[in-house]
Order: structure tokens, then sequence, then C-alpha cells
């Protein structure tokens, strides 16, 4: 049953990074004709408000799936990390294979919009990708054996401090968006700080737990 719930659920989220990935290509032939690059074209208000929206709306249509694949809230939360994993690294797969964009994973990319631009390199988010992936599987197999995580809401403080540490490292480059200039430099210290602090706590409660 897990196996087939992964497959579906992996399957759609390459279909949707395909998706989000053809809206980009549009977006990009009508303002950056002659490729991508920063300091970034400052969009319309009315299309940056569409913008804005499509991110949250993106964000509603996963936990959607998730909602309806999964009875218990633990559950819904690991296929929605399993899908925001797949989906974004797909994104730039299909990005790569329509406009051979990024050049390298060390391109600067703009990664959300809200409430401010979060701008990184693009090993950034797929490093929390792999995390979310292999996290929200390792959810799904405690709970296919009949023995959930703990999630306990100390520990859950701990995750969502790392998360805002990633976020902030992401916010800092941002400014360059604001600014209309091109982004110098990328905090990985907090990066680092962030990813590997969630990572650990995770991997702590798990091995806790007595899971393999």
């Amino acid at each position: 049953m897990l196996k087939r719930k992964l497959f579906w659920l992996i399957s759609w989220a390459i279909a949707f990074g395909y998706i989000e990935a053809s809206i980009v290509v549009y977006l990009r032939k009508i303002y950056y004709p002659a490729g991508f690059s920063f300091p970034v074209v400052l969009l319309e208000a009315d299309i940056a408000a569409v913008e804005m929206i499509r991110e949250i709306a993106t964000l509603v249509f996963m936990w959607a799936v998730a909602e309806l694949s999964y009875r218990s809230f633990q559950c819904k939360f690991a296929a929605f990390m399993i899908l925001f994993g797949i989906w974004d690294i797909f994104y730039y797969v299909f990005l790569k294979a329509t406009l051979n964009w990024p050049a390298s994973l060390a391109e600067w990319d703009i990664l959300f919009l809200v409430p401010l631009p979060w701008v990184g390199p693009v090993w950034a988010p797929i490093v929390v990708s792999v995390g979310l992936i292999w996290a929200g599987i390792a959810i799904l197999i405690r709970n296919e054996q009949g023995k959930p995580m703990d999630l306990s809401p100390g520990f859950m403080f701990l995750e969502v401090a790392a998360g805002m540490i990633i976020v902030i490292s992401f916010l800092i480059p941002g400014q360059a968006v604001i600014r209309h200039t091109v982004p110098q430099h990328f905090p990985w210290y907090l990066f680092v700080i962030g990813f590997g602090s969630g990572l650990g706590f995770f991997g702590w409660k798990l091995r806790k737990s007595g899971a393999r």
C-alpha cells in the first residue's frame, strides 16, 4: 500500500514540477529573452501579485493532495514534504531540459516571493528538498509499521526554529531583488546551521524511537 501511494505521489510531484517549470519558461521568454540573470526585471504590481498568489496556491494544491492521500495529520504532513521535495527537484530538472538553465548548481535563483523575496544558489533548495523527501518517507514507513513518531511540541519547536534559520539565509540575499542589484554572498553558514540542526534533530528523534 505504501509503495503504491508513494508511486502516485512521486508521479504527481514530477508532473507538477513540469507544470511549474513551463510557467517559468513562458515568463522568462517574456521578461528575459536573452536569458535569466540578476539584477532581476521588476514585475508590474499586478503581475507580481498574481505570481505571489500563484505561489500560495501551489502550496495549497500540494497540501490538498496530501490531505486526500492519508487520514492522520502526521502522514499528511509527511506526504506534503515528499511532494514538495520531488516537485522542487524536478522543477529544476525540467528547466535544465527546456532552457538549459541553470548552468551550474551555484547559479542564483529567486526561490519564493512571500512575504519577501527568497534568493539562493540552486543547490540550496535541492539540498532542503532531499532532506524533506528522506524525512517524509521515514515518517510514512513508521506509520505503515504502526509506530507513528512522537512529534512532541518541543521537537516541533526545534524543527520550526531550524527552518526559520534556513529561511533567513534566503531572505538576506533576497534583498538584492528589492534593491535591484546582484546578490553577492549567500550566508551558507546560516544555511548549514539551520539544515544541519533540523536534520540532526530529526535523525536523533528517529533513532530514539528505535527505527532503522
